[in-house]
């Protein structure tokens, strides 16, 4: 048999592309743009770059008609996003970047769904000195954005420590490993001297234009899949035999973004492809991370995501790629099960006897507000905690590896504070998400984190009335069909469409396993609750024993399933 000769699409290179050419391996003009004072903004091809730097230029988009009449230039702040694979952080960690928001940023810190830190507000002439500050405290930016693999994420399975514990060390190595080595990150920010002379080394992995778009990596621990395995670009499923660590699933060709209007576009689940041994990984992804390098599509960045070239290709035409650069074959995938993709909230005693607590965090932000002093409770917690802390794939924390003597003297603080457990609200709420969007995001055409609580506090108005507070429905919200709050795997979703109006998903699976099916297309709050009032309403007469919502539609007839995402607009 005549192996199929792969190629990549045809077609002129976007323009980033030639941006990263002309970059010098990401250094571009940035270290003399930082300095200039005149603007607090920066050119577009840099701020391309800075993207690989862990940052985005964003101005305040609630200021930016206002600035515009006083003939001001937008109200320009960075971006900060942390890269910190596996989303452990130390108490001492916490408060730096505690610290920071309040002396850089806007004062708040925002828990990504991708298990790390994220700031916003942050002024140009500030930005040297944040960098060197995380650095100083033993984290950095480096690869949080662009196109390369991004914050490696894992499970945070609290109760199965030991398995979490060497997950965790599976997931560093790989974010580690797979980090783009230019120094340009370390000349621009920290001062690291060029010696004169020296060639730059070259990328071995991603070489001189990196990847066509961002790369992503996730490993989950059955039964849980809290941080959707399947939305990566490589998902990672540890396989436990005995209570010890086996090995990994290796799927591939996940990822949650698409084009409103655009039906070439759409989120896609990742696939099953075979089983590889725990010191295998690495070489896994690289491998799977070079053929992207070298058939991904450099001509339209809104097709060029890992999946639309493992469905370009086919999955076993990329399997076999696959092994041809590894050498040796996958073994055939083991059997697993997931039984959720959300958090487990309250106190959970682990191995060792040490405890750990999962507080919930709306909309992942942490801040004070007027009758909630979250952040300042947190920070409370932070200095007396010795374990560590650890953000969740569903934007909320875990307080880890509390002894029993601290239990009680956190115990107090969360009393004091009055933090959550998410004991008093409803399971709708605990098992929301929603992106930053609105003010900040350039990309937003509607709200979401600050939208989404007062939408849920008139949809739990309906959860009450059918008797359904304690059921747990994952809902999710988006600014914008990119993705980032992992709409499409929602049982519930919604993608801003223009302000005020959203498109209405239903019918993902309550483990993460299906994709969702639009429902109603731009509709506004009224529409959302009078849709919501009659298929909640349906759920809770007609729904079977232990039922989730997502196949309760799928089931009754209320939307088709999606069982790939090339018929997600089907």
């Amino acid at each position: 048999m005549v192996k199929q000769k792969l190629i990549a699409p045809e077609g002129a290179p976007s323009d980033v592309e030639r941006i990263k050419r002309e970059s010098n391996y990401l250094r571009g003009t940035l270290k003399e743009v930082m300095l200039d004072r005149i603007s607090a903004g920066i050119p577009d091809d840099d701020n391309r770059l800075m993207k690989h730097h862990g940052s985005y230029l964003q101005d305040d988009r609630d200021l930016r008609n206002e600035r515009q009449k006083q003939k001001l230039e937008p109200a320009y702040q960075f971006m900060l996003r942390v890269r910190m694979p596996g989303g452990v952080a130390t108490p001492e960690q916490w408060l730096v970047m505690d610290d920071l928001a309040e002396k850089y940023g806007n004062g708040t810190l925002k828990l990504t769904t991708r298990e790390t830190f994220q700031m916003h507000g942050i002024l140009k002439w500030n930005m040297k000195s944040t960098i060197q500050e995380i650095h100083s405290a033993l984290l950095d930016t480096i690869a949080a954005c662009g196109d390369v693999n991004r914050n490696v994420m894992c499970a945070s399975n609290p109760y199965q420590s030991e398995v979490h514990a060497e997950v965790y060390e599976w997931s560093k190595k790989l974010s580690n490993d797979l980090l783009p080595r230019t120094r340009a990150y370390h000349e621009i920010w920290l001062d690291e001297e060029k010696v004169a002379g020296t060639p730059e080394v070259e990328e071995p992995m991603y070489g001189p234009l990196y990847l066509p778009r961002k790369f992503k990596i996730g490993i989950a621990v059955p039964p849980s899949n809290d941080i959707d395995v399947f939305s990566q670009d490589l998902g990672l499923i540890a396989i436990v035999e005995e209570g010890k660590l086996i090995g990994f699933n290796v799927a591939i060709g996940g990822g949650m973004g698409m084009t409103h209007g655009d039906k070439e576009t759409y989120p896609q689940l990742a696939k099953v492809i075979g089983f590889v041994k725990p010191e295998q990984i690495y070489d896994v992804a690289e491998k799977v991370i070079t053929i992207q390098r070298d058939y991904g599509n450099r001509s339209e960045r809104k097709n060029a995501r890992f999946k639309y070239t493992v469905d370009r290709l086919g999955l076993e035409t990329v399997k076999e790629e696959l092994e041809e650069r590894l050498g040796w074959s996958l073994d055939e995938a083991k059997p697993y099960h997931f039984d959720n993709n959300g958090d487990r909230y309250g106190w959970v005693k682990g191995i060792g006897g040490k405890w750990h607590l999962t507080l919930f965090i709306e909309g992942g932000r942490v801040a004070d507000f007027d009758d909630y002093k979250l952040k300042t409770g947190l920070r409370e917690i932070a200095k007396i905690h010795t374990g560590d802390i650890r953000l969740t794939s569903n934007q909320n924390i875990i307080i880890a590896n509390v002894s029993a003597q601290k239990k009680k003297k956190i115990s107090e603080l969360i009393e004091k504070y009055g933090l959550t457990d998410g004991e008093h609200i409803s399971a709708l709420r605990r098992s929301s998400i929603a992106c930053v969007a609105l003010p900040t995001c350039g990309l937003a055409m509607a709200e979401a984190e600050r939208y989404l609580p007062r939408l849920i506090d008139k949809i739990e108005n309906i959860v009450d009335e059918n008797g359904l507070r304690d059921k747990e429905i994952t809902i999710r919200m988006t600014g914008c069909p990119n993705g980032c709050a992992r709409h499409a795997l929602g049982e519930i979703g919604f993608i801003g469409k223009a302000p005020g109006k959203y498109n209405m998903y239903l019918g993902a699976a309550h483990d993460g396993s299906r994709l969702s099916k639009m429902y109603r297309e731009n509709i506004g709050e009224a529409e959302i609750l009078s849709e919501l009032k009659v298929v909640l309403s349906r759920y809770a007469k007609e729904r079977e024993q232990d039922e989730h919502f997502g196949d309760f539609v799928i089931r009754a007839g209320i939307v088709q399933a999606t069982t790939d995402g090339t018929n997600f607009h089907a």
